[in-house]
């Protein structure tokens, strides 16, 4: 099943022999997840892998074909430009993390053309955004109900309170999504701000936190951003 208009003849035969749908929505075009006949759970984590240094004119009926070589593919996820070109990279899920596994060792530096290697690497499975802005006189359970209008797959959201006042936040919270796919799904939806969170504007990117903070700490501490910086948008393996 393909639900987009960019049905080229390679797109089709692809669909054709596997029998996979292929979707298009938030930016991402979305191959298989769950692949045809597929019983059970989706795989375990670390069976992701981050495949980068795409040509902008590769698809699936390229990439597929390559990827299905080393194991079987629940899901591949290519992320597209409005323009209708790749944006440089995709995933791929493995049914396995053994299987997943193997690209990284195979596959890395793989020439898709000539003088065109493919970087492969383990997907970071990031479940958690940060998101900057919220006003400081709502509580955890406010930004809760909030986030979750907004945005799907929300397990918790960690809050601080104020130093001086302790019924206020700290105006930041860390939101922790159900899987890595929702929540690059919601910084994907939140990200051009056009959104408002309890009518205001926010940061949003994702956020690495210790589980355990002790408040000695964190009563020191007035706002943490951090951002992995990427030097070239359309090459996720340049971060410095």
């Amino acid at each position: 099943m393909i639900m987009f208009e960019y049905q080229t003849p390679g797109i089709l035969q692809l669909i054709s022999r596997t029998g996979y749908k292929l979707v298009q929505e938030n930016g991402q075009r979305i191959y298989g997840g769950p692949p045809p006949n597929w019983m059970g759970p989706p795989p375990p984590k670390g069976s992701e892998v981050l495949i980068g240094k795409l040509l902008r004119d590769i698809f699936e009926d390229t990439l597929v074909p390559i990827f299905e070589r080393v194991g079987f593919i629940y899901e591949m996820r290519l992320m597209i430009n409005f323009s209708g070109t790749n944006r440089g990279f995709c995933f791929v899920i493995y049914s396995t993390p053994e299987e997943a596994a193997r690209p990284v060792k195979e596959l890395d530096r793989f020439p898709i053309r000539p003088n065109y290697l493919l970087g492969v690497t383990v997907s970071i499975d990031n479940c958690r955004l940060f998101i900057g802005g919220l006003p400081k006189d709502k509580n955890r359970e406010e930004i809760f109900d909030e986030i979750s209008r907004v945005t799907e797959g929300v397990v918790d959201v960690i809050c601080y309170p104020g130093i001086a006042d302790k019924s206020k936040s700290r105006g930041f919270a860390f939101v922790e999504y159900e899987n890595h796919k929702v929540a690059a799904m919601a910084r994907r939806k939140l990200l051009p701000q056009k959104i408002l969170l309890l009518e205001q504007r926010v940061a949003v990117d994702w956020a690495e936190l210790e589980p355990m903070v002790s408040d000695e700490i964190m009563k020191n501490v007035s706002l943490i951003f951090v951002i992995d910086l990427i030097t070239d948008s359309n090459d996720p393996f340049s971060v410095s």
